[in-house]
């Protein structure tokens, strides 16, 4: 869609330029991210702060990038793979949970998180000691590809949900991002994210004065949290408390998010056209992200994860220089001090949201696609197609994840996590693999993890 030379280096483009592509990237991030907290909020009644949210998505952000030597454009925004933790610990009512606040419950939920990062460690311990290619044997690009496909494709039904909020300021929104990344010229083609926002909200200020509504007949703008908040604040931080039955709940939610993180290193690194699983080593990436998530669980924030929408921006901009990214991690860290203009953010309308997710989240897939076809994956192989198969049905098909019990407490594995195990299982099972990690497709390609 985009056929302008990428750019690596930002400091080429002014630091006026460097500035408004941070602040796309912070817009991109934002709805996602701030969702997380009012969702636990709102539906769980755990009192999760989006003042702390989004200031530990920045922190976690720098601290992830300093870990990856300053090489990976990644964010890290609020994971929704532990809602189902949250959502179990809210309804913990037995033995010292019994009758228990709802603010002490979540500094519990939040020890489980800090546990969960912790694991990160484990599998980046592992990738250290057996070497990456050995343990990236069993993630082939007939793995790492579908599950990207996936991954942005369970994000689908939230783009059309919240756009359906106001149908006619989705398209506006979506289609001003159309228009500015192809038509565009110069700096308005880079921030097609960031223009979609601006004019789409404009648009909505339009409609809100002509007393138009949302589909549900709801105003479209509401600004009275923005009214009620104070200019200045220190989030409210809370220490996280540590029980086994709490630690049951959210531990094993690790294995979802770890899975998802290999898949966005992948995505990411395809976008980019660098290996970044192998240099600077996905053992760093997930250090980075899993002590990021340890740090924001343990002072009362939810864990982090890498970001797609954020992926979906650097394959539209093709402005691949991380320093924007951490510029955007900057302006998070921020806002979590200003909760008037955290609210004021806050208060883009959903539709908005849904349009630009539309165009974010399908490029997450198409970077599946994509993964799969520059690795010349055969699917005239029916071990591939049995492969690729497996994981498109596991992760499209359980949307509801899978729910058992461990010591009497129910875990469930999201429907990503189901797929990355069937295709990791079947992938070491079946015979004939002739993927081998960092031998390129093209000679003099980066990017490329392997040979089909």
């Amino acid at each position: 869609m985009n056929n302008q030379e990428p750019v690596r280096d930002a400091r080429t483009l002014g630091v006026p330029k460097m500035l408004i592509l941070g602040l796309q990237h912070m817009f991109a991030m934002f709805g996602a991210t701030i969702l997380v907290p009012i969702i636990v909020s709102s539906q769980y009644g755990l009192p999760l702060s989006v003042q702390t949210t989004l200031f530990f998505a920045g922190i976690g952000t720098l601290f992830f990038h300093l870990c990856a030597k300053l090489k990976v454009p990644a964010f890290l925004g609020s994971s929704f793979a532990f809602l189902g933790g949250f959502e179990a610990v809210s309804k913990l009512d037995t033995g010292k949970f019994a009758g228990m606040a709802a603010a002490e419950k979540l500094q519990y939920a939040c020890g489980g998180i800090v546990v969960a990062g912790l694991l990160y460690l484990v599998l980046a311990l592992l990738v250290k000691v057996v070497g990456v290619k050995k343990v990236m044997r069993f993630l082939p690009p007939v793995v790492t590809g579908p599950i990207i496909i996936c991954i942005g494709l369970n994000l689908a039904p939230s783009a059309v949900s919240n756009a359906s909020a106001c149908w006619p300021l989705a398209l506006i929104a979506l289609a001003v991002i159309v228009v500015f990344n192809i038509w565009g010229k110069g700096m308005l083609k880079i921030i097609p994210i960031l223009l979609g926002v601006v004019i789409a909200y404009v648009a909505a200020l339009i409609m809100n004065a002509c007393g138009v509504t949302n589909a549900d007949g709801s105003a479209i703008l509401n600004f009275q949290a923005v009214a009620d908040a104070g200019i200045l604040g220190l989030p409210p931080f809370q220490i996280a408390k540590f029980d086994l039955s709490a630690i049951l709940v959210m531990a094993p939610i690790a294995i979802a998010a770890m899975m998802e993180h290999i898949g966005d290193m992948s995505a990411i690194s395809a976008t980019v056209g660098e290996n970044f699983i192998e240099e600077p080593g996905l053992h760093r990436t997930l250090i980075g992200d899993g002590i990021a998530t340890s740090l924001s669980a343990m002072f009362g924030g939810p864990a982090n994860t890498t970001y797609g929408e954020n992926t979906g921006v650097l394959v539209l901009s093709k402005v691949y220089d991380p320093k924007v990214i951490r510029l955007a991690a900057l302006y998070a860290v921020v806002l979590g001090f200003i909760p008037k203009m955290s609210e004021l953010i806050g208060s883009m309308p959903t539709a908005i949201v849904g349009g630009i997710s539309f165009m974010l989240y399908g490029m997450i897939s198409a970077i599946g696609v994509r993964n799969v076809v520059e690795n010349r994956v055969d699917f005239t192989n029916s071990r591939n197609l049995i492969i690729a198969a497996v994981i498109l049905v596991c992760g499209l098909g359980f949307s509801g994840g899978l729910t058992f019990n461990v010591g009497g407490t129910a875990v469930t594995l999201t429907s990503l996590a189901i797929a990355a195990v069937a295709g990791i299982l079947l992938n070491a099972i079946l015979p004939g693999k002739d993927y081998e990690f960092g031998s390129d497709v093209t000679e003099g390609r980066s990017g490329d993890f392997g040979r089909y």
